[in-house]
């Protein structure tokens, strides 16, 4: 009796097992690499209202100490955005030397919101997901975490971009790291160092060796381990 089933099909089975593993590898894979903070939220730059911000001369060319503008981000959890006024203070009509007013052009949006007492809306460009806790600012800058550390160099950005994932392993990383006392230097600044962007990158982590002592001096100063526990930044 001839069989029902060429031979050639006792091979379906293994190929339909290799072909089913490696179809779950390329979804595994393709999800962990395009649907993750580092892939998708890396270099988010939202478009900003009227002219937009400008860090690259506010806080670059001229030398804007970061808290002139995010004035609460000592004392509180969000390093809030400036009031209308705060922009209009430096950029009122006839304030500014002629050679140095950006123009109608670039500042008429903001004179418009102050004269009709309207907010500008910004757009927020880190965001975490609703089931974590606000980012404690304050915390973080009195620890001696530099803006530079989370937000990059943002002395050199015409428009503000996300430059690190803000993930999970991201922020967990730096936790183990200085709870461990590893290499504090890679992590910690002086606090009253936070906001000096360029020195952060060009000086004191540069040249990390020079610097440790004085970092680990600063894990002492620390209240608190660095938590690692879910509760601490999830609902």
């Amino acid at each position: 009796m001839s069989a029902m089933f060429p031979k050639w099909t006792n091979a379906i089975p293994t190929v339909a097992a290799v072909v089913a593993v490696g179809a779950l590898t390329s979804v595994v894979s393709g999800f962990w690499y395009w649907a993750t903070p580092k892939f998708w939220e890396v270099g988010y730059m939202p478009r900003q209202p009227g002219y937009g911000f400008n860090h690259q001369v506010h806080a670059g060319k001229l030398g804007m100490d970061c808290r002139y503008c995010h004035s609460n981000v000592e004392k509180s959890y969000e390093a809030n955005i400036p009031a209308v006024g705060v922009c209009y203070g430096c950029h009122q009509e006839g304030l500014l030397n002629p050679d140095f007013d950006p123009g109608e052009e670039k500042v008429g949006f903001v004179r418009e919101a102050y004269r009709t007492d309207r907010s500008i809306e910004w757009r927020r460009v880190h965001k975490l997901p609703d089931y974590v806790h606000n980012f404690p600012h304050h915390v973080h800058v009195q620890a001696g975490v530099s803006c530079f550390s989370c937000h990059g160099q943002i002395t050199s950005m015409p428009v503000v971009y996300q430059a690190h994932s803000i993930s999970m392993s991201w922020c967990l990383d730096c936790h183990r790291a200085v709870a461990a006392g590893e290499n504090p230097e890679r992590y910690l600044v002086p606090p009253d160092q936070v906001t000096r962007l360029q020195w952060v990158e060009e000086e004191y982590f540069a040249h990390p060796e020079a610097h440790r002592e004085e970092a680990k001096a600063l894990l002492e100063t620390l209240r608190f381990v660095p938590p690692e526990n879910c509760g601490a930044c999830h609902y």
